[in-house]
């Protein structure tokens, strides 16, 4: 341990040969030291390499769980936290380059930096707790702030009635309590990047899933604060460039100008006006707008009007595209649509 702490790291044969162990007595005591939390272990195979928990963290293999390769945990004080500075130190202790493919690694920065700067500037709390668990096929990890809570200060910013109605002003992107530092978009093109996304805060949880390409909200135990957590494959094909060019293309400039909303997360049954209202409100900053409608199994006439006539006039500049329009819907918008085309 006073060799590593030394010289930072090393490998298993330079420890053996420091010690005069064969490498396979060096194994069973450099075990001991990591599940201990003593050592920490980097990389696989013939890549392994060793060094000291020091000040920046506590990684191990987990003992009973031989397929879980390492974890991370760490509490940070928010003040004056800079969080690529963390991704960094957390990135050389798990060895995520090695880890990773280049797609999941891009991904992961990205996630990690923008859900860490969301707790550090918008959270109001004093202290952050950061996860991170890795095993042969997916890494997740989790940032536990202990603040405001991501919904209720969206609530209290725009004057919303309700936390359920700010989780649907938030999937829309774009929507930020500071527009002064930021644009909102952070937060949306983490959730189409990476595998799963759930963020919990006081009694509801919202959940995007790349994998079933849905998105759930459900209720929970109260958590304090707000728990992020996400995961991605350690081998995505999932390239983030490509997220970019989806939702900003170069149609638009390669700015972020289409956004998609899963309009069941906004009523239980869409019938009047004022429901579609709720549902367009702020939709006026993009060009293009997917409204998804899986899962909505009715829709009432003035609801439909609203969006697709008296919107769609007054806003001609943007297209509304419907998407996952059941046969049962379809009666009802093409009665109030201008553009057949649309259906």
């Amino acid at each position: 341990m006073r060799f590593l702490a030394r010289k930072q790291s090393a490998n298993a044969a330079e420890l053996a040969n420091l010690i005069g162990f064969s490498r396979q007595a060096l194994n069973k005591h450099i075990r001991e030291l990591v599940q201990g939390g003593k050592v920490l272990k980097h990389g696989r195979t013939r890549g392994v390499y060793y060094s000291l928990t020091g000040p920046v963290g506590y990684a191990k293999s987990v003992r009973g769980r031989p397929d879980l390769l390492q974890t991370f945990k760490k509490r940070y004080v928010i003040d004056g936290l800079e969080e690529h500075v963390v991704f960094e130190q957390v990135a050389l202790f798990l060895n995520l380059r090695k880890q990773l493919n280049k797609n999941a690694y891009a991904i992961i920065k990205y996630a990690f930096t923008e859900i860490l700067n969301n707790a550090v500037e918008h959270s109001g709390s004093g202290m952050v707790d950061i996860g991170l668990a890795i095993d042969a096929k997916n890494l997740r990890c989790t940032i536990r702030d202990y603040g405001i809570g991501v919904f209720e200060s969206i609530c209290h910013k725009f004057k919303l009635p309700d936390e359920s109605t700010a989780i649907g002003e938030l999937i829309k992107g774009k929507t930020t309590t500071m527009p002064e530092k930021h644009t909102g978009e952070g937060l949306f093109f983490t959730s189409r990047s990476v595998d799963t996304v759930t963020l919990r805060s006081h009694r509801l949880g919202l959940t995007f899933d790349n994998l079933l390409k849905d998105v759930f909200i459900n209720e929970n135990r109260f958590t304090k604060g707000t728990l992020a957590g996400f995961s991605i494959s350690t081998q995505s094909k999932r390239r983030l460039e490509a997220v970019f060019r989806e939702y900003a293309p170069a149609e638009f400039d390669y700015k972020f100008e289409r956004t998609r909303v899963h309009v069941k997360l906004f009523a239980r049954e869409y019938v009047s006006r004022s429901e579609a209202k709720r549902l367009l409100s702020g939709l006026d900053k993009f060009s293009e707008i997917v409204l998804d409608f899986k899962g909505v199994r009715s829709i009432g006439q003035g609801f439909a009007d609203e969006i697709f006539r008296v919107f769609a006039k007054s806003h001609p500049r943007i297209a509304l595209i419907p998407e996952n329009l059941s046969p049962a819907l379809r009666p009802m918008v093409s009665h109030v649509v201008d553009n057949k085309s649309l259906l």
